[in-house]
C-alpha cells in the first residue's frame, strides 16, 4: 500500500476532481484558493501536481493552446488510484473525528 497522502496532496487532488478534465495547473490553483481561501504558491501545486502524477494518482496530457506561452497547455485527470487515495484519506479523517464533534463544535 502506499504511502499516505499530505493535506496539500489531497486538497490538489480534489482540486482535480472538481475540475473534471479541464484541470491545468493555473485551474487547480484557482480552485484551491476559491475553495480553501487560501492561495497556495504556483510552485508548490506543480511541484504537487508532478509528485502525484509519479505515484500513479493523476495523468496528464499536452494539448494545444496557441494562446498560452509555449503554445501547449498539460491537462490533468485523478486515476482510479488517485480517486481511491482521496477517499482512504477523507475516511481515515471521519474515522479519526468520529466522536468528537461536541470538542469540535461541529453538528
Amino acid at each position: 500500500m502506499q504511502a499516505p497522502l499530505g493535506e496539500f496532496e489531497v486538497v490538489v487532488l480534489l482540486a482535480v476532481l472538481h475540475l473534471g478534465q479541464d484541470g491545468n495547473g493555473s485551474a487547480v490553483l484557482a480552485a484551491i484558493a476559491a475553495r480553501t481561501g487560501r492561495r497556495p504558491s504556483r510552485g508548490s501545486v506543480y511541484v504537487t501536481l508532478d509528485r502525484l502524477e509519479q505515484k500513479g494518482l493523476l495523468t496528464s496530457r499536452l494539448i494545444d493552446a496557441p494562446t498560452v506561452r509555449g503554445g501547449t497547455r498539460r491537462l490533468f485527470r485523478a486515476t482510479a488510484a488517485g480517486v481511491k487515495a482521496v477517499k482512504h484519506a477523507i475516511d481515515t479523517l471521519d474515522r479519526m473525528r468520529c466522536g468528537l464533534d461536541p470538542i469540535l463544535g461541529l453538528r
